[in-house]
């Protein structure tokens, strides 16, 4: 590795957190973009310029320049430095990607004093020796197929990592998919997480055409059911099917070769609302970070009307303030068992509840975004419950750093 890619005193970095709040504020990002350029282009060393570009590409929604500008700046560096203050020095472990490819720590992290150095390994890019000076490391990586390579060569490595470490278990993360979640979790009556199985293009062909049947690959399973290409996000593809005859229409609008297939569960409420929490776990106690009410079973925070709808503002404030003696006690054996079953000290789950009142598992993951950008002047009560999240990411980190 390159002395670009290790030296201590390397350009800072924006990063994530402070270059999303502008989109999302809606900010006029020309002047930065025109800087950064500059930047990038007067000083062939200056990687953090071109990794902020990358960024501001991604969140601007062009993935494939995004991923093409991030590839070059890690030509020129693999570690990147968002400046915090005089707090634990936090080296990330990552691999490229986008956005979802890994924990997001800069949205946990903004507004501490943590200081922030960002790796990027991968099979022919392993940690360096020596490693960046640090006090505390995090396997940031998540789960997809494009990571799966990068968890399976740190696997040798991380147990003889000399600092304290924090998710290292790369094996872990990796069964974080659609149907490994499903498998960690049998035999927990207190968490329903429907069966989930992997099927190629060509079997879900002929489950439509009634050449296999659907209880052959989810026994006990009956339409509807849940299909969504695999390695895909925020809904892109998913769709319910209520019938056999509906699958061959599904597959004339996709261009993949494999989907997760699942039982749909119905968990519409006595109102007929569908709700959804995204619960973060750290160290394995809950923290609600959001709720999302909405009339439509697909579920997502933008697309559930609560920017326009008071009270379903009004709502999550309640379930917000009411969470850890309500919600939270009602399923704290679910959530201790998640916690001993997944075996990370930070994960995020999205989940619902059963008419039967179980908590119902959609997924868990360790790179759900997890931020406090929502406005203050619609969404004031979720400012005190993301910096009790946030407080309790860093005080983990803290800890963790003090120990070793």
């Amino acid at each position: 590795m390159s002395d670009i890619a290790v030296r201590p005193n390397i350009q800072p970095s924006l990063g994530l957190a402070a270059l999303a709040r502008m989109f999302f504020e809606q900010a006029d990002v020309q002047p930065l973009w025109g800087q950064l350029v500059e930047r990038a282009t007067v000083d062939p060393t200056d990687a953090a310029a071109l990794m902020d570009l990358a960024t501001m590409l991604l969140l601007s929604g062009d993935r494939d320049g995004g991923l093409g500008v991030q590839a070059q700046a890690l030509e020129r560096g693999r570690l990147y430095r968002r400046p915090g203050g005089e707090g634990p020095r936090l080296l990330a472990l990552m691999a490229a990607g986008d956005t979802m490819a890994n924990t997001p720590l800069d949205f946990l992290l903004e507004g501490s004093d943590i200081d922030l150095l960002t790796l990027y390994v991968s099979p022919d890019h392993p940690p360096p020796s020596p490693l960046p000076d640090h006090d505390v490391a995090f396997l940031a990586i998540g789960e997809s197929e494009a990571n799966l390579a990068s968890l399976r060569g740190l696997e040798p490595v991380l147990p003889q990592w000399p600092r304290p470490l924090i998710n290292g278990r790369p094996g872990r993360i990796a069964e974080l998919t659609r149907d490994g979640v499903c498998a960690l979790l049998r035999g927990v009556d207190e968490v329903v997480a429907p069966l989930t199985a992997r099927l190629s293009r060509e079997l879900l062909s002929e489950i439509g055409r009634g050449v296999v049947a659907l209880e052959a690959v989810l026994p006990d399973a009956a339409f509807p059911i849940i299909v969504r290409p695999i390695g895909s996000h925020a809904g892109t593809g998913l769709e319910k099917l209520d019938g056999a005859n509906a699958i061959a229409g599904y597959l004339a609008n996709q261009a993949v070769d494999s989907f997760y297939v699942a039982p749909f569960v119905d968990y519409a409420g006595p109102d007929g609302l569908f709700r959804k929490q995204r619960i973060a776990l750290i160290e394995g106690r809950p923290f609600i970070c959001h709720m999302a009410i909405s009339p439509r079973w697909m579920v997502h925070y933008l697309n559930a009307d609560m920017l326009e709808n008071a009270d379903n503002r009004a709502e999550e404030a309640r379930f917000m303030a009411d969470f850890d003696e309500d919600f939270a006690r009602r399923h704290a054996v679910a959530f201790s068992r998640l916690h001993e079953r997944i075996g990370l000290d930070y994960f995020a789950i999205d989940c619902a509840e059963t008419r039967d009142g179980r908590l119902l598992l959609f997924e868990a993951d360790v790179a759900m975004i997890v931020h406090a950008m929502d406005p203050p002047e619609l969404f004031a009560y979720k400012q005190p419950q993301m910096r009790k999240v946030m407080g309790a990411f860093q005080a983990m980190l803290r800890r963790r750093a003090e120990a070793g």
